[in-house]
């Protein structure tokens, strides 16, 4: 078997089982998830009509490139979203369409990493665990950035010794981060830009929450915006990633892309063509209707706004409760450890959130998701208030 598959971690959901085993929560008290990020807004019905039209097209094997059209359709989205040039995004050279983030995030550090190079693989820390297995499996060492409140949860990035800088073949940021929703800027990302000219590694940004956001008229900053503003116009050693899960409330579909520097993704797609992961016909058509249309994603974004409203109205009283600038996470400061926080909410309270030390591991000493959890406001609105009113009570009781 391969070695490095035993250096890898249980996934958090495994840990948060084994918690919660042998405990029967109240019988009267409906269970409320709040612990898994997968939206449960409706999929837009045009969109699931685009798939069903489209189905006869399982009857053709896909293109690991994708049609043209799927690709000139998330090229132009970039362009516009993030304030590039109409043409500023080549479909043919700078755009892959994959099997959601989950998957790429994953198979690119397989591309990218130099296994023979005692190489480094740099992830905020807490993470998105793919970012730590992905570079395990790739024979790189992760470094762990801790993204502590007094940084406002953000990396760091000066903190970073100088011998792992050297070492460093690929950085995963991920802004709005999971599970923060804090959301990086344009001098951070000019600060990674001159990191990276420096040290020669690849920028993989994780954005798949960059369509979830708090002030309209102020949408997170892109990797590729910033490349582009900066003069970089190619976008070297840039890589975005984006999907429909969470912007078109479609998870199931398993449609994202990833945009950016053509020689590693010219590298990523020779990589793919042997790894046999292109998306299904229908999947792609379903996916050009998807990202044509911003209408269902502005209503997304008001009934997020609209959960957060309501959910932090009724706790701010009893704890310290923050709205992020973007995502769908609440990132909570426990007054309990976050592991005891959380059995005892599932056990008095049936409701399951994710203690945050599931998310992080210790790096300087410090586990940096010790004393929070995070809660995922994907439960319908009346669930996210009665979830808030218990979660109250709770809190109230361990005074």
């Amino acid at each position: 078997m391969n070695p490095y598959l035993s250096q890898l971690h249980p996934y958090p959901f495994e840990k948060l089982a084994t918690l919660k085993q042998g405990i029967t929560p109240p019988a009267g008290k409906p269970h409320i998830a709040l612990s898994i990020g997968e939206p449960k807004h409706a999929t837009p019905h045009f969109i699931q009509e685009a798939l069903l039209r489209h189905l006869h097209g399982l009857t053709q094997y896909p293109t690991t490139k994708g049609l043209l059209e799927l690709r000139q359709t998330i090229a132009d989205w970039t362009c516009r979203r993030f304030g590039i040039p109409a043409g500023g995004v080549d479909a043919e050279t700078q755009v892959l369409p994959v099997n959601g983030t989950r998957e790429a995030l994953f198979s690119l550090a397989q591309a990218v990493i130099d296994p023979a190079d005692k190489p480094v693989v740099i992830m905020p820390n807490p993470f998105y665990q793919i970012y730590e297995g992905a570079a395990l499996l790739a024979g790189a060492e992760p470094y762990y950035l801790n993204t502590v409140e007094a940084d406002g949860y953000l990396p760091d990035f000066d903190s970073v010794p100088e011998a792992i800088w050297q070492r460093c073949q690929l950085i995963f940021i991920c802004s709005p981060g999971n599970p923060t929703g804090t959301v990086l800027t344009q001098a951070d990302h000019l600060k990674l830009f001159a990191l990276a000219d420096q040290y020669d590694f690849v920028i993989a940004s994780d954005e798949c929450y960059t369509e979830l956001y708090d002030d309209e008229a102020n949408p997170p900053q892109g990797l590729l915006q910033s490349a582009y503003q900066a003069g970089n116009t190619d976008f070297k050693r840039c890589v975005i990633f984006q999907s429909l899960s969470k912007r078109s409330n479609a998870p199931g579909l398993r449609s994202g892309f990833v945009a950016g520097d053509a020689e590693v993704l010219k590298q990523y797609f020779k990589y793919r063509t042997y790894h046999g992961c292109p998306m299904p016909v229908p999947t792609q058509h379903a996916s050009i209707a998807a990202w044509n249309d911003e209408e269902h994603v502005k209503h997304n974004r008001q009934l997020y706004r609209d959960k957060f409203s309501a959910f932090i109205e009724i706790l701010q009283e009893v704890c310290d409760i923050s709205r992020p600038p973007a995502s769908f996470y609440i990132w909570l400061k426990t007054p309990i450890s976050d592991t005891e926080f959380a059995r005892e909410l599932f056990a008095q309270q049936n409701i399951t959130v994710l203690p945050g030390s599931y998310l992080s591991r210790d790096s300087g000493g410090i586990n940096p998701g010790a004393n929070h959890v995070r809660i995922a406001l994907v439960a319908p609105i009346e669930e996210c208030i009665e979830a808030a009113k218990r979660i109250k009570t709770f809190i109230n009781s361990l005074s």
